[in-house]
């Protein structure tokens, strides 16, 4: 009974935390598209867990926190916010890099997941 009452409030948690993010056209106007393509890997045996692609839409959520992949991660996740910002205010197209989860995993686990990310944006065009 108290792993439902813990996916309910980490539910909770995660649709609080969408809802205080807002829309992305309300705080980046002149974007019209992002598309993030991130490659997990398994830090402990290095496999690629799997790939994934997210388009953001001027109104999608602008909650760039990724979930971390590994079964029994607490708390974990691959925050792609500063990594967004800072591209559209320097106006950029294009980002890549690596991220390596910071959670808390259970004993069932062996080690954190990591990311290798692409951030693409396409801005609206200026009149």
């Amino acid at each position: 009974m108290a792993h439902k009452q813990d996916y309910i409030k980490k539910m909770e948690l995660k649709k609080k935390r969408k809802v205080e993010a807002g829309i992305v056209s309300d705080h980046f106007p002149n974007v019209s598209n992002i598309t993030i393509h991130m490659t997990y890997f398994h830090e402990a045996e290095n496999p690629v867990l799997m790939e994934r692609t997210i388009n953001v839409f001027p109104t999608s959520t602008a909650d760039f926190n990724m979930e971390c992949m590994i079964r029994g991660c607490d708390n974990g996740g691959f925050d792609l916010t500063p990594v967004i910002t800072k591209l559209i205010k320097q106006r950029k197209k294009l980002a890549k890099g690596d991220m390596i989860c910071k959670g808390k995993t259970d004993t069932r686990s062996s080690g954190h997941a990591n990311i290798s990310y692409k951030v693409s944006i396409s801005y609206k065009k200026q009149r």
